[in-house]
């Protein structure tokens, strides 16, 4: 298996794309074209990475990552998909994380933050590609693309190193009515059933300790969390990506009761059925 600095070397390049801000309904507010460059120095011993924001007065961010101490909180996987963010939630602090998926010469991050009442506060979705590729954009995400019976493998690592697990998992998700739909989710041996409100640009789980939702994004993108993180339960962050009509991927960022980064999991599936 690559080390973590190997896979990070899978986002080497310059990234030309945009950072789209959305409120906690999904509604777009604004948009920023930017630049993001990773070049390798030192026998790529040593990266930089460089922000540029195009048409805007915001100062470019310059970081410097080195192989002998690479992040402890983000985890990257064997394709450059990685997860950042918050290590702990907690009261009296914003509380967030960024997670991003590769396919090919595009790349789409998603940065899920909240604000000091543990409320959803705000979003944002980068989408980028390689400077000199031209790869096509897909639609806005719509629950027809989503029905049916999706296949797939799930990797997880975790914060603490500990060996990683790869299972099989399985997603069924199925219209009930025009306003209502189902879905099941199996892992391992375990199965989770919910079932959600329809809305033009989401989905609303309505069921169980707190309302959690999903959201609609541009380029066949989603978001699912919480609308508001309480104390005493467990919760995911989780981008997904439809980078085909039957192919899917997505990335999730795992808490526990006690506001804790447990774990990443990276999901690859494709549509068997629907």
């Amino acid at each position: 298996m690559s080390s973590q600095w190997e896979n990070f070397l899978k986002n080497l390049g310059e990234w030309h794309g945009s950072f789209a801000q959305f409120s906690p309904q999904g509604e777009p507010l604004q948009e920023t074209p930017t630049i993001v460059s990773f070049e390798g120095e030192n026998n790529d011993r040593t990266i930089r990475q460089t922000v540029r924001y195009l048409k805007s007065e915001k100062p470019p961010i310059e970081l410097v990552w080195d192989s002998t101490s690479p992040p402890y909180h983000i985890l990257f996987f064997e394709d450059g998909a990685f997860s950042q963010g918050s290590l702990q939630w907690g009261f009296g602090g914003e509380f967030g994380a960024e997670l991003g998926l590769i396919e090919g010469n595009r790349r789409l991050r998603l940065v899920l933050l909240y604000n000091r009442s543990n409320q959803f506060d705000r979003l944002t979705l980068i989408r980028e590609k390689l400077v000199g590729t031209s790869p096509p954009e897909r639609l806005p995400l719509t629950i027809e693309q989503l029905i049916g019976e999706w296949q797939g493998e799930a990797t997880t690592l975790y914060r603490d190193r500990a060996p990683s697990q790869t299972f099989p998992t399985c997603l069924k998700v199925e219209r009930q009515s025009d306003n209502r739909l189902s879905q099941s989710l199996s892992f391992g041996n375990n199965t989770l059933t919910s079932t959600a409100q329809i809305h033009p640009n989401r989905l609303l789980f309505d069921e169980g300790h707190f309302p959690v939702q999903i959201l609609f994004l541009p380029d066949g993108a989603s978001a699912n969390c919480p609308l508001h993180i309480k104390p005493g339960h467990p919760f995911i962050l989780e981008s997904g990506w439809l980078t085909e009509p039957n192919q899917r991927r997505r990335f999730i960022r795992s808490y526990d009761a006690k506001g804790a980064w447990v774990s990443s999991t990276l999901v690859k599936e494709r549509k068997a059925r629907g």
